[in-house]
């Protein structure tokens, strides 16, 4: 019986390893990636007890030696130089044959998007006793330093903030504190730029903008699929609270009296004059997560207009919900603008606005012009929370589906539609707890584990608990509203010269 159970594992090996070999085959004619090395005994065995934690029922032991075994690996691959291949990459073929198989240098640009995108929660302050409330802890030159990002090779030039003229749950956090830094806007993300290193690496210089989505997604389901408000001058509409979060300001705020619209496109525009004029070809890389990826592509579609000479433009979203009609989608593909969608199977928040009138009815083929259709655009790279062994798949579980800790583990994990999840994948699975519960409960992960010590209380030198005073650097400021020219040219030198 022993000797039959083996034959059977052995063989299902041998299916998933000719599959295997199939994908890295494919993905070799597509971009030309060197083979790597043949798989070793190591490997064969890791495979072997990832394929049966997929489908045994007590798997609790294998998968907590499995994952402790892991913990003394790096978490990143060794970064390729993509320079020749970086328009494949950055969508200039819409992703084709690169998606289903995964290709690797693909996965990993994903992931680096991702972790952008992540910055925007991990350093929000969300406590309603700060006086602080709503906008980041850190200052725009510490940012990477401090969520461990610098190994990406980008610098931060610009923070973004962001007001509304209509009342949305829990996207705007206020403080409770009387004597606050701001009663009207929220930091909502942040222009970065590539430095001299991985501009080399990635062929071009990069520039990136990362939106922060909701805090709490399952609120805003109903508030966001009323209305379409028109952009642009050929008809296209968007869902009006995304456009109210984009476009509005007031003069009596101190955060947005230009608005998020007004304060992304200057810089992005200020960013690709000065590299241009330098002679250096340039892309705008735009990411987000749930609202965070609906502002990325209204940030995409009003580059496509205003940003000069044909610089690429990709959006790399998680999560997203749809934003807008028809005529939004055509416009940007008419303007070349490229979107790859990540999306989660168990994730409701993608099937939203337009849960039951959208692009998946073929009956509106010939009935475009219905301005009240929403339709997704771009690309899309469809995950399984079921791919995973260390998920928990029942359930309702929203926010842990829509967690884009959960996304970047998936993507880190996924190789195609049609092979398992991938024991080479290298990011930390206790990420995924950050601020859900997801993981399966015999890797003894806690859940939400990701806050402050003590929730940010300190023992000062009388014995006493208090909230700490920020570094005065940390603390938000009106200078952080559009650097001045003469401010960003300096900047702009202290880049390159690094």
């Amino acid at each position: 019986m022993a000797l039959s159970s083996s034959a059977v594992i052995h063989n299902h090996m041998n299916i998933n390893m000719k599959r295997f070999n199939m994908v890295r085959v494919h993905q070799e004619l597509i971009l030309e990636i060197p083979k790597s090395k043949r798989p070793n005994k190591a490997t064969h065995l890791a495979e072997s007890i990832c394929n049966v934690l997929h489908r045994s029922p007590s798997r609790s032991i294998d998968l907590l030696r499995y994952h402790e075994e892991k913990l003394s690996t790096p978490t990143m691959s060794p970064r390729e130089d993509i320079s020749q291949k970086w328009r494949q990459i950055h969508g200039c073929s819409n992703w084709e044959n690169i998606l289903d198989p995964l290709h690797p240098c693909l996965r990993r640009e994903i992931l680096k998007y991702g972790e952008f995108a992540q910055a925007t929660y991990d350093a929000f302050d969300y406590d309603s006793l700060s006086q602080y409330c709503g906008s980041c802890r850190y200052n725009r030159n510490k940012l990477f330093q401090k969520l461990g990002l610098s190994r990406n090779g980008y610098a931060v030039t610009k923070y973004i903030y962001a007001m509304s003229h209509i009342d949305l749950p829990r996207w705007l956090e206020r403080s409770l504190v009387a004597d606050t830094w701001s009663r009207d806007s929220n930091w909502i993300g942040y222009v970065a730029v590539s430095d001299e290193q991985e501009t080399r690496r990635i062929g071009r210089r990069d520039i990136v903008v990362a939106w922060r989505g909701t805090v709490a997604p399952c609120e805003w389901y109903e508030d966001f699929q009323r209305k379409l408000d028109p952009i642009g001058k050929k008809g296209a509409k968007v869902e009006h609270g995304f456009l109210s979060i984009y476009t509005s300001k007031s003069d009596t705020t101190r955060y947005n009296k230009s608005s998020a619209s007004d304060q992304v496109m200057k810089e992005i525009t200020k960013l690709v004059k000065f590299y241009e004029q330098k002679g250096e070809e340039v892309s705008v890389t735009i990411t987000g997560h749930s609202l965070g990826g609906a502002l990325a592509l209204l940030n995409a579609y009003e580059a496509a207009y205003k940003v000069p000479n044909n610089v690429p433009i990709s959006v790399i979203s998680f999560g997203a919900p749809r934003v807008g009609n028809i005529t939004f989608k055509q416009e940007l593909e008419e303007m070349g603008v490229k979107a790859l969608r990540v999306v989660v199977k168990q994730d409701w928040v993608h099937r939203m606005p337009g849960l039951v009138f959208n692009e998946a009815f073929k009956v509106f083929d010939e009935i475009t012009s219905l301005e009240w259709v929403y339709t997704h655009v771009g690309a899309e790279l469809n995950l399984d929370v079921g791919s995973s062994p260390y998920l928990k798949g029942g359930g309702m579980n929203l926010s842990g589906f829509h967690s884009l800790e959960t996304y970047l583990h998936l993507v880190d994990g996924y190789l195609s539609s049609e092979t398992p999840f991938r024991n080479e994948a290298k990011r930390d699975v206790a990420l995924v707890n950050k601020y859900c519960d997801m993981l399966v409960d015999e890797l003894r992960i806690p859940q939400c584990w990701y806050q402050l010590a003590n929730k940010g209380l300190v023992c000062n030198d009388h014995g006493r608990w208090v909230k700490p005073k920020r570094d005065p650097d940390d603390i938000p400021s009106h200078h952080d509203d559009p650097l001045v020219p003469d401010e960003t040219q300096t900047y702009m030198m202290t880049l390159v010269s690094s």
